[in-house]
């Protein structure tokens, strides 16, 4: 079954608007996994307007469930972030600086030379390597050759186009993940992903590995409950 991976980040956006210590973020890492969630993502940024550095270093600590970790590798901060923590897997993510949330992939044609030297200090470390790309067969062609393990498909464009035409906006996610497939990658996704067109997206492509969801989650838990709304994201993940 695909896995579940809550990103936190937005616990963190809250906790940091006021100051102090509520909510806790180390407890919304905690519960996460006591409410059933296969995994703990967090993708800080060099400003740490959410997710702090050391925030990393203590829910590593603390938690059993796989932890991911989110960011661009461009920032060497980041890179020994992670070489320090040694999640289970990191997602390669070409941010800019100040970027409010992630909106495009790796071009893996351009940068796959640089991809190629960086993604074996993270493998060497025994951490899973999975990066970012937008939903084209020529970048996930590209990245096979990379080294990465996985590819994460930005599924933002599907998202936006799932309530006019739900058959157009897969077209392209199942082409990529089909090519990602037949080169022997894993294949995760995330990027507005909702308890509305999740569901679909998972019975058009069932061999995803893994979908990261922050926001959406989150702002369902606000009417739901955080216990209610992880396990609501379960059940669609479980095939028919």
């Amino acid at each position: 079954m695909t896995k579940l991976s809550v990103n936190i980040n937005k616990f963190a956006t809250l906790r940091n608007s006021r100051g102090g210590n509520n909510p806790d973020v180390l407890k919304a890492a905690i519960d996460a996994q006591r409410f059933g969630a296969d995994g703990v993502t967090v993708h800080p940024r060099p400003d740490e307007r959410h997710i702090r550095y050391q925030d990393v270093f203590d829910i590593k600590k603390i938690i059993s469930t796989e932890f991911n970790i989110e960011g661009n590798c461009q920032e060497q901060k980041f890179i020994d972030l992670v070489l320090s923590v040694k999640p289970d897997q990191v997602t390669l993510v070409p941010d800019a600086l100040g970027q409010i949330t992630s909106n495009h992939g790796w071009d893996t044609i351009r940068y796959e030379d640089y991809l190629k030297d960086i993604i074996p200090v993270f493998k060497k470390a025994g951490i899973r390597v999975s990066i970012f790309v937008d939903p084209s067969e020529k970048m996930v062609e590209a990245a096979s050759r990379t080294g990465t393990d996985r590819v994460e498909l930005y599924t933002e464009a599907y998202a936006k186009g799932f309530r006019q035409n739900k058959e157009q906006a897969i077209k392209a996610y199942l082409a990529a993940a089909e090519k990602a497939k037949s080169v022997g990658l894993g294949v995760n996704a995330g990027h507005d992903l909702d308890l509305d067109n999740l569901r679909y997206f998972l019975q058009a492509i069932p061999w995803v590995d893994e979908v990261s969801i922050g926001h959406a989650l989150i702002c369902d838990a606000l009417y739901l409950g955080y216990e209610n709304a992880v396990q609501l994201y379960k059940r669609q993940l479980k095939k028919d």
